[in-house]
């Protein structure tokens, strides 16, 4: 099956990027699953690399590469990531500036779109 999900809330702050990066992971590791994963609005900064985070804390940078590293494509919104001075050579291993083009082809590709 193949799954998209949208990320919308800041890295930190609310648990929602969190909790999204955690389907994904599970979501990923199953078999005969597929998985994209977008980014829009603030959710652009849980892929901006060198996250710095107390010991014991989730760091979103980590996971996002986690997810890279088994092969799920990761895209941000371009018009998002120039809104907050985000660029693409901010961005972690394995992520990278998209579009709502994009985004709309991985929309019409997905059995089934998640946001969060």
């Amino acid at each position: 099956m193949r799954f998209l999900i949208i990320l919308n809330d800041p890295p930190y702050g609310t648990e929602r990027s969190y909790n999204a990066l955690r389907l994904s992971r599970s979501l990923a590791a199953k078999e005969g699953t597929e998985l994209r994963l977008f980014l829009l609005g603030d959710g652009v900064g849980c892929a901006v690399s060198g996250q710095k985070t107390p010991d014991g804390y989730y760091n979103l940078d980590t996971m996002i590469r986690s997810l890279a590293r088994t092969g799920v494509s990761i895209g941000c919104c371009g018009t998002c990531m120039d809104a907050r001075g985000i660029t693409e050579a901010m961005l972690s291993d394995g992520a990278h500036c998209s579009s709502m083009d994009e985004l709309a082809e991985w929309t019409l590709w997905a059995e089934k779109v998640i946001t969060f």
